[in-house]
């Protein structure tokens, strides 16, 4: 059985001028990490490499978020979000992520980029009281219908500010 973090309420904080970066293969498996990501996360290089790029995965976070940006890697483009992960002690860190599939010369997909900056903090105000929404609305469903019902009240958001999630999210 896997050993499960409990998650508590200690946040890391970064630097401004820090970048979070790693890389995976197509399925999302770990195949870089810089060592920025490595420290924030607190576990070791070998601990991340040939893992899944959820092993940071808070589970605060909506998974609306993920379906949404699995569907625009899925398409060839990137993604920009907000994310809670989640440290190796259970601890947390916001970032603000940047998605980008990568190919190869001949075109075939390798895998995807992630670049991660500090989020601005006034901004995650919002963002946490969005994703506690989402979240409860994924609590009262199973499965792809919870998924469903939050994506619903997402896109009502973004319906009521006449914009797509990509430029809602830039807009914040």
């Amino acid at each position: 059985m896997k050993n499960r973090i409990t998650p508590n309420q200690t946040e890391t904080l970064f630097k401004d001028s820090k970048l979070l970066v790693s890389k995976t293969d197509p399925k999302g498996v770990i195949t870089y990490c810089n060592p920025a990501f490595i420290e924030i996360s607190g576990y070791d290089e070998d601990e991340l490499l040939g893992k899944q790029h959820n092993i940071v995965r808070h589970p605060d976070m909506p998974r609306v978020i993920f379906s949404l940006m699995w569907e625009s890697l899925q398409n060839n483009r990137e993604f920009n979000g907000y994310i809670k992960n989640m440290t190796k002690t259970g601890g947390y860190y916001w970032v603000f992520a940047n998605v980008t599939p990568d190919f190869s010369l001949d075109h075939q997909l390798e895998g995807y980029y992630s670049v991660r900056r500090k989020p601005d903090s006034e901004k995650l105000d919002y963002i946490n009281q969005l994703y506690s929404e989402l979240k409860e609305i994924e609590s009262q469903h199973r499965g792809q219908e919870a998924i469903d019902a939050a994506r619903f009240k997402l896109d009502s958001t973004l319906n009521a500010r006449e914009m797509g999630y990509d430029e809602f999210i830039l807009s914040l």
